[in-house]
């Protein structure tokens, strides 16, 4: 929120969120909701929500969900992320995991 826009290569992490608002938004976005972590720290993609527009999207719980990763609208279907692939974070050199919400999601 009061963002112009997330940059192509930027998400935000939310962690320990099950459900999302796109009240107060200002550009559309794709949401993919993840679980707890597992081996290798790897988290399963429980969900994922595409071009939730600013205002109107609301996602509501999302069962086994632990967390929700905001990514630029179309970055999801570009990586070709969908419910049951494994994702892990890693530090772009910039900032370590969650120092600043940002993250590389590999």
């Amino acid at each position: 929120m009061g963002r112009p826009a997330l940059a192509d290569g930027q998400g935000l992490w939310l962690p320990g969120v099950n459900s999302i608002h796109m009240l107060f938004m200002r550009f559309p976005i794709d949401a993919v909701f993840l679980g707890r972590p597992g081996p290798h720290d790897a988290r399963p993609v429980t969900a994922v929500r595409h071009g939730l527009r600013p205002w109107r999207g609301v996602v509501w719980w999302v069962g086994g969900c632990d967390g929700v990763l905001e990514l630029p609208a179309g970055a999801a279907a570009r990586a070709g992320i969908a419910p049951g692939d494994m994702l892990a974070f890693e530090a772009d050199g910039a900032a370590a995991p969650g120092a600043d919400g940002e993250t590389g999601a590999r």
